[in-house]
């Protein structure tokens, strides 16, 4: 297997991790009498660790200053051993921790796998990236997979069959390598990162990421609730498998976004994106039922879409030496901002139901503001 291909298929297995906490929800709220925010709290808990993971990335260097395939494997295989050890927690506590720890080492699983694509793909990065986050988005979706096809499993079983992917996905990305054109710095990543952020076209891209990341997430997390609107009379496994197919249609989007960005500018396709996401979210609670399955289906296509583009934007906006670390750190700050819009969903959408779209709407119009002057730029790229 060619290296793009490889890791593009590692970052699906190793982000396998990502959502397990909301896959098996159901199961633990039931042992547990968790509440709505509780069960939001397993994927802040996720969420909350990986911000913590890519800040301290950025301020040790670690990102620019060591091997990005040995970190890679590295975090997917602690990641695949604290994400196992869900199955003996005996309570939301234990829970939070173990999933914490899963987030901290996804920080050493996705944007790692970003800089050794760019490593090995630097002229191609707006396409290779849109593999590479549309395999995290089948990755991110694929619990939700285990957990309809395994309709009779014990929800541990999908625990451990995630964590049985990283490991194998460890495996391929150490086998695979850096590219010819990885750089590593030798001081700390910190300062770098701030000299990013003083690149005007990089900060252009990144505020129109966290734009996007006020939606995106809080999306992901309401997908289940979202097509019990379309289908209220949907069984559990079914609604897991339609789960995964709204969440995973992301990935043709990602990929599509690609091979256009390489036709008019990867701004061009992110703003597109952000106006298709804009106009979903607007246009949910305004539908009739018999309509939003559908809607739900671009939504999920167009909702990621635009995320390899920002990622391609921002790294070659980077200064060379500092991609892992801006990447990192934007990738922090974005998740961050999922913290607040996943649990005030979880908080607000039993009393306001599909009006919780709305709350979204926010993030792709504030993303399209701060993409303007890329989109001003002859060629958009």
């Amino acid at each position: 297997m060619s290296p793009v291909p490889a890791i593009v298929f590692a970052e699906l297995l190793g982000t396998s991790l990502w959502f397990v906490g909301a896959a098996v929800a159901s199961d633990l709220a039931a042992a547990w009498s968790l509440s709505d925010t509780g069960r939001a709290a397993l994927l802040s808990a996720t969420q909350l660790g990986f911000i913590v993971g890519t800040l301290a990335s950025s301020l040790t260097g670690f990102a620019d200053r060591f091997p990005a395939h040995r970190l890679f494997a590295s975090s997917a295989v602690l990641g695949a051993a604290a994400n196992a050890l869900l199955v003996i927690c005996d309570g939301l506590l234990a829970a939070l921790a173990v999933r914490f720890v899963v987030g901290l080492c996804l920080a050493g699983i996705y944007p790692l796998g970003m800089k050794l694509v760019v490593s090995w793909a630097p002229e191609q990065a707006g396409l290779a990236l849109g593999w590479l986050v549309g395999a995290l988005t089948i990755g991110t979706a694929s619990p939700f997979l285990l957990r309809g096809l395994g309709e009779a499993w014990p929800w541990h079983q999908v625990v451990w069959g995630a964590s049985a992917l990283a490991v194998a996905g460890s495996a391929i990305v150490l086998a695979t390598g850096e590219g010819p054109h990885a750089k590593s710095g030798g001081r700390l990543g910190w300062s770098k990162v701030v000299a990013a952020f003083r690149v005007p076209r990089f900060r252009a891209s990144a505020f129109a990421y966290f734009g996007h990341m006020w939606e995106l997430y809080a999306f992901w997390s309401l997908v289940p609730a979202l097509i019990l609107v379309a289908w209220p009379e949907v069984e559990d496994h079914s609604r897991f498998l339609l789960t995964f197919a709204v969440i995973a249609v992301g990935a043709i989007g990602c990929v599509a976004g690609g091979f256009l960005g390489r036709r008019i500018g990867g701004a061009r396709v992110a703003g597109l994106a952000l106006a298709a996401s804009a106009a979903c979210c607007l246009l949910f609670p305004l539908l009739p039922a018999s309509l939003v399955g559908g809607l739900l289906v671009v939504w999920g296509f167009a909702v990621v879409a635009d995320s390899p583009q920002f990622s391609a934007l921002s790294a070659a906006a980077s200064p060379r030496d500092a991609i892992g670390s801006a990447l990192a750190v934007q990738n922090g700050l974005g998740f961050a901002i999922t913290l607040a819009t996943i649990q005030l969903a979880a908080a607000f959408a039993p009393d306001v139901g599909s009006r919780i779209a709305w709350l979204l709407l926010p993030g792709p119009l504030v993303g399209l503001w701060y993409l303007r002057p890329l989109l001003k730029e002859k060629g958009a790229t």
